[in-house]
């Protein structure tokens, strides 16, 4: 049986349609789903030497495969999160002029104690235990 000219072309056309369609709802799709988060054995780092940070500043550092942040408040407590935006996943960092914790992807604004103040991120950052050991600052998971 032969094939017709018309007949090519429908087929042509569904399936262009249909390559299409899932050039459109895929990103719409992974935009609306939440960011995947996968379990990391790390629960304790060292992440910065007592005399690097100053009184409102801030340092990203690694806390296993994800990074996290530390930051000195202005009073010169040391504070540390997941370094991880709740919105897409994009990493955050610290703002001294406006003295909270930035996203730069969409402008989502978080205060010194992890909370969204605002931008479109759904919750606060994850917010781990510091202290410091000798010349150390150490950071580690709150339900460690």
């Amino acid at each position: 049986m032969a094939l017709s000219r018309r007949n090519f072309l429908n087929g042509f056309l569904g399936i262009f349609s249909l390559g299409g369609l899932a050039a459109v709802f895929g990103p719409v799709i992974q935009y609306l789903s939440p960011v995947k988060q996968n379990g990391d054995t790390v629960s304790s780092v060292v992440a910065a030497k007592v005399n690097e940070l100053t009184p409102n500043s801030g340092k990203i550092f690694k806390f296993g495969s994800k990074p996290g942040i530390l930051i000195m408040t202005p009073d010169g407590e040391n504070r540390a999160f997941t370094a991880v935006c709740t919105h897409l996943g994009c990493t955050v960092q610290y703002s001294s002029e406006d003295q909270d914790i930035w996203c730069a992807c969409h402008n989502g604004h978080y205060d010194l104690n992890g909370n969204v103040i605002s931008g479109p991120p759904p919750r606060a950052l994850e917010q781990y235990k510091c202290f410091v050991k000798g010349n150390e600052i150490i950071v580690q998971k709150e339900n460690t």
